[in-house]
């Protein structure tokens, strides 16, 4: 490279750097541009032997992401200063305690949950982008910046994707679609949002893309007119009201346009909201509202609306802090027109997102619904049992769904998910609310747990001392949150079944002359053909592995040691030895979906599954469904693609099957007989009750009561212990 070329580079440099201090948001200290030019010259240093794929200077990147932080972001000086460290550690001999020496801790932090897990070992069974990702998310709860400036970040690299091999330019973009356009919308940055599904709809359906792009420049100047006209006709009533505005027309995005192809089954020209038309008006805070619904009427008076596409978020804004109103009326022609009605503030905070609310807010106050949202998702970070794969798909789906909105009992509003339950919001109110869940009512009346809310439902807990998660509620909760929680009880409850039947297993093998300890335990497992000694302790918790089966194995037990003095050869394999497929032959069933359908499918040859692994099914175009392994090597890719066909799976263990049985009883009617049939049920044996029937005459009573067991062997002990309670005289299953 000739020394003209370099003083030219060198000056391209200088002039970028001064641009981002020229066109930050916020406005910058003296003590702010001290700490952003140091920064500055680390980064130049630190990257100055390196060139991106394309040839420049590796400056010019973390230069663009810090101008994205401060400009279209509009963060602060600690954000820009990060924004041009954030390749530093990864890529050069600069330590973090060199950052942290240099630029203080916040500034540390962050660029440490920005730096990728370098050293993570590549191997088959780790998705090392689903960790990168998992380690960044886990650094939200300290600060929201280190994700505002990774979505930064990766915007600057699809921008600049062009010099890539294609191979990664499609799996950038897939996992763009995947993970950073929805978030980008979660936390409100809703004109990167749309550039990010842009920008990856260019590079995984680039055909489609070309195609939408060309017919949306070719009927610029037809939709121009339409705007014009549309506008013409309420621009008299607004000016006569003595209002200051300004009506911006824009088409929607062309990712948002194949969507709606996609959705509707519908030609381009078919689509018939192409374009939205925004009003943004000025006004006083204390006359936002008004003036919002007064622009409503005059627009309504002119065209008529879709009663059912209005969307007030001034009444309530969503957690992001979006406010505006939505319409959508019929225009001039047939067609319908979305109008989106904004002050000048509501604009801002909408562009700029996040950053929007210092200006308004002042001082250090952080934007509430970021604040809630982040502890949320902390909360479910906790769960450490969760593998990467898992976790993003669960996140994931939190961040694409909609809200709603429910009142409390006091009236108070909470935010959820678009299709959350009951359930979903007791554990929203407080675990301890979710972990005692009895039962709900909606506006007044009882309801299932697996009920769907709707915006504007008045939802009532109850809550009881006794009541505690079952395996069902996993079928009724959607939210991160609860189902984190969830899966926690039940492994705690499982531990605490293990250890009970752990001593029953002692006192039992003790009786048949068999001391229990590790070389037992392991020949149990291989013998009832488990996969640990904690499923072993389990199942002789609940009864499934019971007397018979326990004699039995001692019977197999004693002519094996026998047999072993025998001979002197024959030794019993420990778990480690034996055949997978024997450990895990109990996992004999796949079932898909919610409802747990049986379905034929193909295991995949990509990932190898077997009966027992975490799976999920992947519907092929010529191959029926193919069952992946949770952390399959292409689970991100596949999820990335295709995800409207992907379909949940489990195998069953045969004996967690759980059936439905009816029990009949009769017996001299009691005070309070009834109270102790449904305690020696539910709290004594942990059986679920599905239906209850008593009747009584002169002075006798029948029963009917459905249950659900895990096997014939606990059924026994129930009507066993039924029958023990004074005034039962007969127990029967139906």
């Amino acid at each position: 490279m000739t020394q003209a070329v370099i003083e030219k580079e060198n000056k391209e440099i200088a002039k970028q750097y001064k641009e981002l201090l020229r066109i930050s948001y916020q406005t910058l200290s003296d003590d702010d541009k001290k700490l952003i030019r140091s920064a500055f010259e680390i980064a130049v240093d630190a990257h100055k032997d390196q060139r991106r794929k394309s040839g420049e200077a590796y400056i010019f990147h973390p230069i663009a992401v810090a101008k994205i932080v401060a400009f279209e972001i509009g963060l602060d000086a600690v954000s820009i200063a990060s924004a041009l460290l954030h390749d530093v550690v990864e890529d050069s001999e600069y330590t973090l305690d060199d950052i942290d020496r240099m630029f203080g801790e916040t500034v540390a932090r962050i660029v440490d949950g920005l730096t990728k897990i370098a050293h993570l070992k590549k191997d088959m069974n780790i998705s090392q982008q689903a960790e990168n990702f998992r380690k960044m998310l886990l650094t939200l709860h300290d600060d929201v910046r280190v994700i505002i400036i990774k979505i930064a970040d990766r915007y600057h690299n699809m921008l600049t994707l062009d010099s890539m091999p294609e191979h990664k330019q499609v799996q950038m973009a897939s996992e763009t679609l995947y993970i950073y356009a929805p978030l980008a919308h979660r936390i409100g940055l809703y004109n990167i949002k749309t550039e990010l599904e842009d920008l990856s709809l260019k590079y995984t359906e680039p055909n489609v893309y070309d195609d939408i792009k060309k017919k949306i420049e070719g009927s610029k100047e037809e939709q121009q007119a339409y705007i014009d006209a549309f506008t013409g006709i309420i621009e008299k009533s607004l000016d006569k009201e003595g209002l200051k505005y300004i009506i911006k027309g824009r088409m929607k995005s062309i990712y948002s346009m194949r969507r709606k192809m996609k959705a509707q089954n519908v030609t381009f020209d078919e689509i018939y909201d192409k374009f939205a038309i925004r009003i943004i008006y000025a006004s006083e805070r204390e006359n936002e509202k008004f003036l919002a619904w007064k622009i409503y009427s005059i627009v309504t008076d002119h065209f008529t609306p879709n009663p059912v596409r209005l969307r007030d978020w001034i009444s309530s804004p969503k957690s992001t802090g979006y406010e505006a109103l939505h319409i959508t009326v019929m225009g001039p022609e047939g067609k319908w027109v979305e109008v989106q009605i904004r002050s000048e503030r509501m604009h801002e905070i909408a562009e700029k997102g996040y950053a929007a609310h210092f200006k308004y807010k002042h001082g250090d106050q952080k934007e509430q619904g970021i604040d809630v949202w982040l502890n949320r998702l902390q909360e479910a970070l906790e769960n450490a049992n969760t593998n990467a794969v898992d976790f993003v798909e669960e996140f994931k789906l939190n961040l694409y769904s909609k809200e709603i909105f429910v009142f409390t009992p006091q009236g108070d509003l909470k935010s959820l998910p678009k299709g959350a339950t009951p359930l979903d919001f007791a554990f929203n109110i407080h675990t301890e609310v979710g972990m005692r869940t009895r039962g709900a009512k909606v506006n007044g009346k009882l309801v299932p747990l697996n009920t769907t809310l709707n915006s504007g439902d008045q939802v009532e807990i109850i809550t009881s001392e006794q009541a505690k998660p079952n395996q069902n509620w996993l079928d009724y909760a959607t939210t991160a949150r609860a189902r984190a929680k969830i899966k926690s009880s039940l492994r705690e409850e499982k531990k605490s079944v293990a250890e009970e039947g752990k001593e029953v297993l002692r006192r039992k093998l003790k009786s048949q002359k068999i001391t229990l300890n590790e070389d037992v335990v392991n020949k149990m497992v291989v013998y009832f053909k488990l996969k640990t000694s904690l499923d072993l302790f389990y199942r002789v918790g609940i009864g499934s592995i019971d007397n018979q089966r326990i004699k039995d194995f001692a019977s197999s037990y004693s002519n094996a040691f026998i047999s072993f003095f025998k001979n002197k050869i024959r030794r019993t394999p420990v778990p480690e030895d034996i055949d997978k497929d024997e450990i895990t032959s109990k996992y004999d069933m796949l079932v898909f979906g919610k409802e747990e359908e049986k379905l034929d499918y193909k295991l995949s040859q990509c990932c190898n599954p077997i009966p027992g692994d975490e799976v999920f099914g992947f519907i092929s175009v010529n191959d029926g469904i193919k069952v992946h392994k949770k952390n399959c090597p292409n689970a991100i890719s596949l999820q990335s693609n295709y995800a409207y066909r992907i379909i949940s799976a489990k195998w069953i263990d045969s004996t967690q099957e759980e059936f439905k049985s009816e029990i009949h009883l009769t017996g001299i009617d009691n005070l309070g007989l009834v109270s102790e049939i449904t305690e020696v049920i539910s709290n004594n044996m942990h059986v679920n009750m599905r239906n209850l029937n008593f009747s009584t005459d002169g002075g006798t009573f029948t029963g009917r009561i459905t249950v659900v067991v895990k096997n014939n062997g606990i059924l026994k002990k129930l009507i066993t212990n039924l029958k023990q309670i004074n005034g039962i005289d007969k127990v029967t299953r139906v």
